[in-house]
């Protein structure tokens, strides 16, 4: 994170002798990430909306256009950047959340396919164990990256964790239960590392801490 943090909200490149402006993408990659795991999170946790389909509902269109476009355009520009780390990063959470969100549209006949098989829970707890080892894949890969990434991340990747043991347990509800209210501490912490990438690049009077490893 500490490399997030040094990157000056308003840096200069120079392109064919044009002098233009970059904008740091990561607090809106940040944004996106937390808003939609948040709305996951409630859904399996049972939290404010009771009913898990109507929760799904909601989680599909965040997924496909906030978590999943925004989030990918972040990590497009973080490729322009040359910030390795958070444009795989951004890029494939927001491919996840995207094909995530695909899977609940009508139109495309998945869900209704895996339903009439009897197959729903296990296929979702293949998806998220995918995405569970590439979470881990992407903590391990941010150890050097301050400390409120690899929090992030390992959130994620224990929230995820819990959803695929409690899809292959056959839609255990407390297993996912716990899943839910670790994607919802996973969005706290990167809502707040927006919000401090935001406030440290605004050249304000104080500054959030981001952290370092000693």
């Amino acid at each position: 994170m500490a490399q997030f943090a040094s990157t000056n909200q308003n840096e200069v490149e120079h392109v064919e002798g044009v002098t233009t402006s970059i904008a740091n993408p990561v607090p809106l990659g940040m944004s996106a990430l937390a808003f939609t795991t948040a709305i996951l999170g409630c859904t399996y946790a049972g939290f404010i909306i009771p009913s898990r389909s109507a929760g799904l509902g909601l989680a599909v269109a965040a997924a496909l256009f906030y978590g999943g476009i925004v989030q990918i355009l972040a990590g497009m520009w973080e490729f322009k950047k040359n910030n390795t780390f958070a444009a795989t990063l951004f890029s494939s959470y927001g491919g996840f959340l995207v094909a995530f969100g695909v899977v609940f549209i009508p139109g495309f006949g998945i869900s209704s396919v895996l339903n009439s098989t009897g197959t729903l829970h296990q296929a979702l707890g293949l998806f998220f164990l995918c995405w569970t080892i590439f979470s881990g894949v992407l903590f391990l890969g941010s150890l050097r990256n301050g400390v409120a990434m690899p929090l992030v991340l390992l959130a994620l990747f224990l929230s995820f964790l819990f959803l695929t043991i409690g899809q292959l347990a056959g839609a255990n509800v407390v297993l996912l239960a716990i899943g839910g209210w670790l994607g919802v501490v996973c969005a706290l912490i990167a809502w707040y590392c927006a919000l401090a990438m935001l406030i440290n690049a605004s050249n304000a009077g104080y500054r959030l801490p981001l952290g370092r490893w000693v």
